[in-house]
């Protein structure tokens, strides 16, 4: 195993689909459905390789975990986060890159370009 990831969706298929894909990349898989409970899986497992997550959620959305994480785990490296949304606003995309996100993806998506982005923030799987 190469590690765990997280993943933060509100949508069960999008955390299944993508369970599904990084299971077979090498990795452990965490869930959460929303930003809060995200860093609460944070806080535990200081070791996530890489955090998927959505931007439009209840409770706390995308926007507000990136925002939290950087005053909440200031004190460690933190792991790429990979954003993964239906947002197709330009300007949504550009605040989520500059709070810190590494890239982006548009649902619906495949494992080649999920494979992919894990190339650019530099996390290995397995092929």
């Amino acid at each position: 195993m190469l590690g765990e990831v997280l993943v933060i969706d509100d949508a069960k298929v999008v955390r299944t689909s993508l369970g599904r894909i990084m299971r077979r990349c090498g990795y452990a898989l965490l869930e959460a459905e929303n930003g809060e409970l995200g860093l609460q899986l944070l806080a535990l497992h200081p070791e996530v390789r890489v955090v998927f997550l959505d931007i439009n959620m209840p409770v706390m959305d995308g926007m507000t975990f990136l925002e939290q994480i950087k005053s909440r785990f200031a004190d460690r490296e933190l792991p790429p986060v990979i954003i993964v949304s239906t947002e197709t606003e330009m300007k949504s995309i550009l605040k989520a890159l500059a709070l810190g996100a590494s890239e982006y993806v548009m649902k619906p998506f495949d494992e080649s370009i999920i494979k992919s982005k894990l190339d650019i923030v530099g996390i290995g799987y397995n092929t």
